[in-house]
């Protein structure tokens, strides 16, 4: 008797811990793909070599099956609209997991970092401190405007609002504001269920 052997395959139990949502054919919403491109682009602007170990993490976290190389990976990032290259591909709700997974573990290894970031720029806000003052900070902000400009295109409407320096500066604070959320009790998952707050019902 010939027994037909059959292989299934199960997705990383790390993903299980975030709900699933109706989803469209068309797979996450505009804004989710945003957002979480935009997380990442922050990340890589904290993190020197922040893409390797967004790699790395694959590896580790056991996300090889959704996320398989480096081309993968930027496909994914490339679903978000404002691209320049933006992939018309839909963006599935377990790659959407993967790369969130990948955010708030990276967002906890800079967690203190990024805690004394935003503090020193809200007392250099409120002492009224030029922002080039503080060499971490500037740098950080200098890194995430040459990523987005360069990444992002400059003829849509959601990239011209960030013309100046000041606009993308605050897009810049506002997604550490967001990653130190996602790094807290429960981050991971409040995170994820705000990328579809009001995009499903």
């Amino acid at each position: 008797m010939q027994v037909e052997s059959t292989t299934t395959t199960t997705n990383p139990i790390i993903l299980d811990s975030l709900p699933d949502f109706p989803l469209s054919d068309k797979g996450c919403p505009r804004r989710t793909r945003l957002q979480i491109d935009l997380m990442l682009l922050a990340i890589e602007a904290l993190y020197l070599g922040g893409s390797e170990h967004m790699l790395a993490l694959v590896s580790q976290l056991d996300l090889q099956d959704i996320i398989k190389n480096r081309v993968i990976l930027w496909q994914l990032r490339s679903t978000n609209p404002l691209r320049r290259n933006s992939q018309r591909r839909p963006l599935s709700l377990i790659e959407a997991k993967a790369l969130v997974v990948i955010i708030s573990n990276l967002g906890r290894r800079l967690t203190v970092r990024n805690r004394q970031l935003l503090m020193d720029y809200e007392q250099m806000q409120k002492k009224q401190m030029p922002l080039n003052q503080h060499l971490q900070l500037s740098s950080y902000l200098e890194r995430f405007r040459a990523h987005f400009r360069s990444r992002m295109n400059p003829r849509r409407a959601g990239v011209m609002v960030y013309s100046s320096d000041e606009k993308l500066d605050e897009l810049a604070m506002d997604l550490l504001r967001k990653l130190l959320f996602c790094t807290g009790t429960n981050g991971m998952q409040r995170f994820w269920i705000s990328l579809f707050d009001g995009e499903v019902e």
